[in-house]
């Protein structure tokens, strides 16, 4: 579990929790309560620089549709009561209102998801699983739980860390092995080919993006808001030879002049670019773990070439 803030914690066994026993008692064995959503807080990121903005100490309260009619609203202004007179968090931004407090279980996964999420069913169709991204699944699900008796919001909580349906997980990695060899194993060099900096610079973080998304893909594992991607990475990386390639690959520019005097050819590669060495020995990482999960056998590190592999694998079970 992310180390999430200790005021949080205090703040609801202290006085929130407290105030539940005393004033709603009859809803106590109701009422989850935790801290999960957006905010580097949930993810256990945050740090002196996370304090300049959207931060504070504070806790979600989650409901039931039927249990927010009756109590929601008296609920919430007893909840903000305490808010609003903890110590040095007099000034909670609206921002910070809407991200803590009183809302139903339905309300808090549809508002992250985008979409209408029946959590009593416990349960998303295929077509919904392919409207979602990595991002808010990862924000759907981070945080802390610190009572549930109910058990609506852990239910649902639990059905998404299952991860994707396997037929929704093979085509985000199809969608992300393309994506990585068209742009940084395949265009960036034709681009620099062409002298086109700009456009070689955008295939190399184009690549760079998608070999974090394929690292957390192979590891079924939701990556969180891009800023905190190679954090995350660096975390779950138990070698740490994948971060410290993507961190490379990060800190080294298109250099035109390793192109100075070369042709262009499809099936040679320029080894005198670092980008290119880089991008075939994270290729060959990726390979290596795609060969772990039985997706394929094959040896070659151009990745587009386990697309149809992986394509071939589900054929029939959609």
């Amino acid at each position: 579990m992310k180390r999430i803030p200790e005021s949080s914690r205090i703040f609801y066994e202290q006085e929130v929790a407290p105030m539940i026993r005393e004033r709603f008692q009859a809803y106590e064995h109701r009422i989850a309560a935790g801290i999960a959503g957006e905010g580097s807080d949930c993810l256990g990121y945050f740090d002196h620089i996370s304090r300049d903005h959207d931060f504070g100490t504070g806790v979600c309260l989650w409901l039931t549709e039927e249990d927010y009619d009756r109590i929601g609203s008296v609920l919430s202004i007893a909840y903000h009561e305490l808010a609003e007179r903890h110590p040095g968090e007099s000034a909670l931004t609206d921002r910070l209102r809407e991200r803590r407090g009183v809302m139903t279980t339905r309300t808090f996964y549809s508002n992250i998801l985008g979409i209408d999420c029946d959590t009593a069913s416990g349960g998303l169709t295929e077509e919904q699983w392919f409207t979602l991204d990595h991002t808010c699944l990862a924000t759907a699900v981070n945080g802390a739980v610190f009572r549930d008796d109910l058990g609506e919001f852990t239910r649902f909580r639990e059905m998404l860390l299952r991860y994707y349906p396997d037929s929704v997980w093979k085509v985000r990695l199809m969608e992300e092995l393309h994506f990585y060899a068209s742009s940084i194993q395949i265009n960036y060099a034709r681009c620099m080919s062409r002298g086109d900096l700009v456009a070689a610079e955008t295939c190399r973080l184009r690549g760079l993006e998608s070999a974090m998304q394929l690292f957390f893909l192979l590891k079924r594992v939701y990556p969180p808001y891009y800023k905190w991607t190679y954090r995350a990475l660096a975390e779950l990386d138990e070698t740490g030879r994948f971060a410290c390639l993507i961190r490379e690959l990060a800190g080294t520019g298109s250099d035109l002049s390793a192109w100075e005097g070369k042709q262009y050819h499809p099936d040679v590669l320029n080894l005198e670019d670092r980008v290119v060495v880089l991008a075939e020995e994270i290729a060959e990482e990726i390979l290596a773990g795609l060969r772990r999960l039985g997706l394929t056998r094959g040896m070659d590190p151009y990745l587009e070439r386990y697309c149809d592999e992986i394509r071939r694998s589900f054929r029939g079970q959609r």
